[in-house]
């Protein structure tokens, strides 16, 4: 074992570009064994060196000074002073009616702000795990908290990972990565060595915190623990993303000061009239404070809230749960939805869609265990078509459970969808298995990107393969016509890489099926000399209602924009699928051409303010990108359900998550969480924030309207009969009589029905 003692101090960290380093490099790096581990007195003293896997957590504002931060206002200001000066000149009944408004307003607004206060926590609970890993040569399972850097984990199915780690061994390991790169499909892992500039969604030789072990095991050394990781990123920019002032609170703002600058103004008049005439200091004042009163419709606070509520309990029936109210009204003015593809355009399942035989290809779909075909029926490939589904099913490690309370689904996704082909016709993949004995197995590996099983049968052995294209297709001796069975020559070869190629262009996952039987084959070596019967294409499909989601939008003047970390080419099809761009379309920026957003120049920025598609992005550019649309004038909302995506949900007017598939991490960081993941809720929620936002127009006119014919009175009685004028108590007494009740009425009214035929 490496020499450890007082190492610790040595070892360079945190670790860039773990990915590329060799498996050696990163032992000695680490200073750590490929079979032993560190030991524990080493854990600790690296626990101690480089803290522990938990994330440290800015400091939050205490309670009390949110509460006073409420106070910070131009109009509060002005109504503080003249509280002040009743109680100078003893009107104290007047002093106390300004402080109750005061203190109303501001407990509306502590209430709304400790609602949307948290969205950290959920990063900590993801925390709560227990792990595997090799000390001195013993497997413990340790709190993951207690994970240090250079630690040997052990991971296998089911097991959530619980730090970055870089592997060094791997059967066939594959991670589910879609909460954080946005990839449909679950990961493959190997342990090569990769270049510098590689994608996070491409680092195979890593496995990071927070994701999860869907198939086969493996061993990695931890790189990176807490803040130091890609979740822990996340984490950081979530924490550090401002949140911006939403449309409605911007408006009220320069109304408010609006407001001010008329009360000052017409007060100076009133002031310097008032010296000229030699009137009474004490006069001038009270009926200063009384047009402060007046200036200010204390109702508009009380009446907002209401206002947004109602249009709140709309929106929760229409399955869009609000966090904080004024996103309603702020999702009612967005001009531009920045949105994820995978679970938000996307089911986030994969499903069989192409079927390609050699002699015809069918696109198909499955509806309630039968098999749609959308094109023509099978006519030529009748054969072919039992031979792949009888290959999928057999070299296949996936499980399909029907429990009494639902569906349950085992293993990799589009192992899954192969059995679910299979349950299409009987026998049903159950019985095929059971007719079929297993008797050995070739896993998947990085090296030959094949699988391959050993089966007993009827007539001796059978031998099921599955694996990439062109791989497999080097396997194959003879290929399936029907019920003949042919020579593959190179031309019939190269057809199939070329069709193989058009079906990845479609933004398919493609694999090649192939089989052979005998009398007997070799348990360690029968992935040879076989039989090609076909390939399948395998898609995230879009959802059903999305087209018409997005027709509603752009009818209302919104701009549309894909962000998502999947492949480019798989991102364009489904973009085309959904009428998101249009079928010529080719222009998809990928995370790695874009610039850094401190290096954008005025040409970059145009492209990215007219582009709909970009993929292949970090957690860091989604951000980036909100934050370019939004210095743009635009309004952002931002959706999603990732981890990847709760940096831009908190940096957007009005983050958007899923509520099914969405992470706990999108949930706490966006505003507006949709029960039912569909976009079509998202439209129908715009069309809500439109009515409220016309409903609010239309009360603060009316509180307006009231309030400057207030300032015009007192302004008008102060001249013409100084003794006459109103009182700050009398004025406070009208507003909260005749301005709240009618302006509610105008606050819950139904709207336009033409508001999503408008811009916002």
């Amino acid at each position: 074992m490496t020499n450890q003692k007082n190492q610790a101090m040595n070892i360079k960290y945190p670790i860039d570009d773990a990915h590329t380093f060799s498996v050696e490099e990163i032992l000695t790096s680490l200073q750590t064994d490929a079979k032993l581990g560190i030991n524990h007195a080493e854990s600790e003293k690296r626990n101690t060196e480089f803290g522990l896997n938990v994330y440290q957590s800015k400091k939050q504002k205490s309670i009390w000074l949110i509460f006073l931060l409420q106070f910070k206002s131009p109009i509060v200001y002005l109504l503080i002073f003249g509280a002040v000066v009743s109680l100078y000149f003893k009107d104290y009944l007047e002093a106390l009616s300004i402080l109750v408004v005061i203190l109303v307003n501001a407990l509306i607004g502590f209430w709304m702000e400790l609602q949307a206060r948290s969205s950290m926590n959920a990063l900590k609970k993801m925390d709560i795990i227990h792990s595997k890993v090799i000390r001195n040569g013993k497997t413990l399972e340790i709190a993951s908290e207690k994970i240090a850097i250079g630690d040997l984990v052990f991971l296998e199915a089911g097991d959530v990972i619980p730090g970055d780690g870089r592997l060094v061994n791997s059967n066939q390991l594959q991670c589910d990565e879609s909460s954080l790169t946005g990839e449909s499909l679950p990961t493959p892992k190997n342990t090569e060595a990769l270049p510098k500039d590689t994608q996070l969604g491409d680092r195979l030789n890593m496995v990071f915190k927070g994701t999860s072990v869907m198939n086969g095991n493996g061993k990695a050394i931890i790189t990176g623990i807490a803040q130091n990781t890609q979740l822990g990123t996340i984490n950081t920019l979530v924490e550090n993303a401002e949140e911006t002032a939403t449309p409605l609170d911007k408006k009220i703002t320069a109304l408010s000061k609006k407001l001010i600058w008329i009360t000052l103004f017409m007060t100076a008049i009133f002031a310097i009239t008032g010296i000229i005439q030699g009137k009474k200091a004490v006069l001038i004042i009270e009926t200063s404070i009384a047009l402060a009163v007046a200036a200010f419709p204390e109702g508009l606070p009380i009446v907002a809230t209401v206002a947004l509520a109602y249009g709140m309990l709309l929106m929760a029936k229409r399955n869009a749960i609000v966090k904080k109210l004024s996103s309603v009204e702020t999702l009612g003015s967005t001009s531009v939805i920045l949105t994820d593809k995978t679970g938000t355009l996307t089911e986030n399942k994969i499903y069989v869609e192409t079927l390609h035989f050699p002699e015809e290809q069918l696109k198909v779909s499955i509806d309630n265990n039968t098999l749609v075909f959308e094109n023509a029926q099978i006519e030529k490939s009748k054969e072919n078509f039992e031979k792949l589904r009888l290959v999928g099913t057999l070299c296949n490690n996936a499980h399909l459970k029907n429990t009494e309370e639902k569906k349950k689904e085992i293993g990799d996704p589009i192992e899954i969808a192969l059995l679910k082909l299979a349950n299409t016709a009987e026998p049903n993949a159950l019985e095929v298995k059971k007719q079929f004995s297993r008797l050995a197995e070739i896993p998947f590996s990085s090296e030959t990107k094949i699988m391959g099983t050993l089966h007993k049968s009827t007539v001796g052995q059978l031998v099921a393969a599955k694996g990439s294209v062109e791989d497999l297709i080097e396997k194959c001796k003879g290929i399936q016509y029907g019920s003949s069975i042919q020579t593959l020559n190179p031309t019939e070869k190269k057809a199939i890489l070329l069709a193989s190629e058009e079906m990845a262009k479609d933004g398919l996952r493609v694999l090649a099926f192939a089989y052979k039987v005998g009398d007997e084959f070799a348990h360690d070596n029968f992935l040879n000399d076989l039989i090609y019967v076909g390939m399948i294409g395998f898609l995230d499909p879009p959802r059903l209602d999305i087209k018409a989601a997005i027709v509603s939008c752009r009818n209302a003047g919104i701009k549309i924009v894909m962000i998502t970390g999947d492949h480019p080419q798989t991102a364009l099809n489904i973009a085309k699928k959904i009428g998101l761009v249009d079928e010529n379309e080719q222009a998809v920026i990928t995370g790695k051409d874009l610039p850094a957003l401190d290096s954008l120049t005025a040409a970059w920025k145009k492209k990215i303010l007219e582009t709909a598609v970009f993929a292949r992005t970090t957690p860091k550019q989604k951000l980036e990108i909100a934050d370019i649309f939004q210095k743009a004038g635009n309004i952002v909302a931002m959706t999603g359900d990732g981890v990847n995506d709760a940096p831009a949900l908190k940096k957007a007017d009005v983050g958007i998550a899923m509520g099914l598939r969405g992470t706990q991490v999108a949930k706490e960081a966006a505003s507006i969480i949709l029960k039912d993941d569909s976009f079509t809720s998202i439209a129908e929620a715009v069309a809500h924030g439109r009515t409220i936002f016309q409903n609010i127009q239309k009360f603060v006119i009316y509180l307006v309207s009231c309030n400057l014919s207030e300032i015009f009175i007192v302004t008008v009685l102060g001249f013409m009969a100084p003794a006459s004028t109103l009182l700050p108590l009398q004025i406070l007494f009208l507003n909260m009589v005749t301005d709240v009740f009618p302006a509610l009425a105008l606050g819950v009214g139904n709207g336009d029905n033409t508001v999503m035929e408008k811009s916002p």
